[in-house]
């Protein structure tokens, strides 16, 4: 117990060290990028690192003077990994920002070392809100489950749609994403008929779709983490709830672009709440798909791979503003209120809470060319993370 006091405390020490080093004097400016590159969420780490380089490739890896280097390392999805390999980066690599993190249990267990260390950290895929409170080095550009779920809930309510069961993953992401659809499509006048939470590592969904199609709703609304869509899809299809006149609305997770194809024509009609797809119509996007795929044989992005390539846009944006300085202090400073273009459209970091402000698309699940994408067809614009905004 004594030596592993010691070691906590040589950690402590050195984090803390590290943290008053001016990062004018690096000449080089390292990224560690926190993935689960292997295990079941490893979509999650492949999408998020590529979008990371394609950046890098579009944009060149120098900034303000100091030259970008990416640390990737995986964490497998297991948040003990997670903060062991930010306090390695700190201390051993000397890593200025850090960035990734696939779920939130994995981004929550840096936040300590973010505090410490003073160390900036972009948060690239997790989603639930409160993320950012966490600590005040943190800040994010993928965006907030209930972002994606308002705007379902509001389109779901003006389209005829009365009685709802929720079905999502037992843990922060679903819990927002219930929260915050049962929130707004109550207020317009909905009736959420069951609220069903599936446990985050049970791969089998009939029994809980059962639940479902005998509560007899118009819809069913769904928030899966990105990469289980495909067997929620085929599970659905098989119980039958189409033919029983159940629709299907969810968060975009649930649609991932980069599995969309395999789940096949029960997908097709599906509506979807959420801040990117491949599909997007833009300038920006086409060109940021072209070089996307010809990088990763012909990978087709996703939302994921954006809240890379928009980490990496917003770390090169604040190293500019700050000419070069990463210390945590002058890195967030900058952040607040940054704002540009991004594949999925116009974003900025909102300056009281560190979280992306953004536009909110609702899509369908069409068949284009041969290839089901998601097809936006309303937008809601700008939106801030609606809890952090009623809690002003």
């Amino acid at each position: 117990m004594l030596k592993r006091r010691t070691l906590m405390a040589a950690a402590g020490i050195a984090l803390g060290c590290l943290a008053a080093v001016p990062a004018a004097a690096q000449e080089v400016v390292k990224v560690g990028l926190i993935l689960p590159m292997t295990g079941p969420f490893a979509s999650t780490g492949r999408q998020v690192s590529a979008g990371a380089k394609a950046f890098i490739a579009a944009k060149g890896d120098t900034v303000a003077g100091k030259k970008i280097e990416l640390i990737i390392r995986d964490d497998a999805g297991v948040a003990d990994q997670t903060r062991r390999i930010a306090q390695e980066l700190v201390v051993n690599d000397g890593a200025k920002v850090l960035a990734g993190f696939g779920l939130t249990p994995l981004a929550m267990s840096v936040a300590p070392v973010a505090t410490q260390a003073k160390i900036p950290t972009i948060v690239m895929a997790a989603g639930t809100a409160s993320i950012t409170k966490a600590s005040e080095y943190i800040t994010r550009t993928s965006g907030t489950l209930p972002q994606y779920s308002v705007p379902v809930g509001t389109w779901a309510a003006e389209n005829g749609i009365k009685k709802v069961v929720t079905l999502v993953s037992d843990y922060g992401p679903g819990i927002d994403a219930e929260k915050w659809f049962t929130k707004e499509f109550k207020a317009k006048g909905g009736e959420i008929v069951e609220a069903v939470r599936v446990p985050l590592q049970n791969p089998d969904f009939a029994p809980f779709l059962q639940r479902v199609r005998d509560a007899k709703p118009d819809a069913v609304f769904v928030f899966l983490p990105s990469g289980v869509g495909s067997l929620f899809m085929k599970q659905f299809a098989d119980r039958g709830l189409a033919d029983a006149g159940i629709k299907l609305i969810a968060t975009g997770d649930v649609t991932d672009d980069d599995i969309l194809n395999s789940m096949g024509r029960p997908a097709i009609g599906t509506i979807t709440g959420h801040f990117y797809a491949t599909a997007h119509d833009s300038p920006e996007n086409k060109a940021y798909v072209e070089g996307f795929e010809k990088a990763n044989n012909g990978m087709r992005p996703n939302f994921m791979s954006v809240g890379g390539y928009d980490g990496m846009a917003l770390i090169y944006a604040a190293l500019e503003k700050t000419k070069g300085d990463a210390s945590g202090p002058a890195f967030i400073a900058a952040v607040k209120g940054l704002s540009w273009t991004s594949p999925r459209g116009p974003v900025s970091i909102d300056p009281e809470t560190r979280d992306i402000i953004q536009n909110i698309y609702v899509r369908e699940v069409k068949e284009v060319n041969g290839q089901l994408h998601n097809v936006e067809f309303k937008t809601f614009e700008a939106l801030k993370d609606p809890e952090k905004a009623e809690a002003k």
